[in-house]
């Protein structure tokens, strides 16, 4: 599910935008489905006012004159309420068997800095309703996210400013009492060298550097050559890299004090596509998230 109206499921699922509705957009090898959902506020409450009041075309109606839309703005809680309720309805579905319909319902739900507020949603509908069907409806919303099977997992990169937004939203779901879960770090680049490579860097001599270009074909050793071109490029993309492994390595420490799982998936350089999306799926089952 998404919430933000983005219609990123869609084109990462290369498939049309996606309606009000589930939809199945992929099939595992093994059978399993995968569906999808973007939650509009609007008609979300309009499932709600349906749900509680039965009210039918009459909402419809009031859509139509704009009262939902009026609704949400003055008063943001009740759409966090609808939003969230909707992912929560999706988790307590059971089919006529009696068995849930999803194994897992996945949000992608707003960004760290204001994750805490959007699913804390008992705080925001304190002050719309002491009682009645929003407030029950807040309630069981919150037993949901608040049950040892929900997780929030935060997704950041090795920088600073990201890693600082996690650690701050990680305090502030903990202060809340919503279960965390873990921490994955995305569009990881490659070690292109290594901690002895590192040290040579800026200790490296220009002449051996411009030696070791000609052994390997890329022009003369003499001076003004293709290979003394090349060296001071070299050096300067070497030292770059060495400044930003050492930032991208104290931003790990940070989030290895968070106490947390931590899972890292690399930078494709190709961009994100459906192939890319099974490769990172992949990589995180090999580092035991399933």
């Amino acid at each position: 599910m998404e919430v933000e109206g983005r219609q990123g499921i869609a084109q990462l699922f290369e498939t049309e935008a996606l309606p009000y509705e589930e939809r199945k957009i992929a099939v595992a090898p093994g059978g399993g489905e995968v569906h999808a959902l973007a939650i509009d506020p609007e008609l979300a409450l309009l499932d709600y006012l349906q749900m509680f009041y039965k009210l039918g075309g009459a909402g419809r109606a009031l859509n139509k004159l704009g009262a939902i839309d009026f609704a949400t703005t003055i008063a943001p809680g009740l759409r966090d309420v609808l939003l969230t309720g909707k992912a929560c309805e999706a988790v307590r579905r059971k089919d006529k068997a009696g068995r849930f319909v999803y194994d897992y319902v996945v949000m992608d739900a707003p960004p760290t800095g204001r994750i805490t507020r959007f699913l804390n949603v008992n705080d925001e509908v304190a002050g719309l309703a002491k009682i009645g069907p929003i407030h029950n409806q807040a309630q069981a919303v919150m037993r949901v996210l608040k049950s040892p099977e929900t997780a929030v997992h935060l997704v950041t990169l090795l920088e600073e400013m990201p890693v600082q937004e996690t650690a701050d939203g990680i305090a502030e779901l903990r202060a809340a009492r919503l279960p965390v879960g873990r921490v994955i770090v995305n569009m990881v680049r490659p070690q292109v060298l290594d901690a002895t490579d590192l040290d040579l860097v800026g200790t490296v001599p220009r002449s051996a550097v411009a030696q070791s270009l000609s052994a390997a074909g890329l022009g003369g050793a003499r001076r003004g050559g293709n290979a003394e071109k090349l060296v001071d490029p070299l050096l300067a993309q070497a030292a770059e890299y060495t400044e930003r492994y050492a930032l991208e390595e104290e931003q790990r420490a940070v989030l290895g004090e968070l106490g947390l799982p931590l899972h890292e998936l690399p930078l494709l350089a190709e961009g994100m596509d459906l192939a890319g999306l099974y490769e990172l799926a992949t990589e995180l089952r090999k580092q035991g998230m399933s």
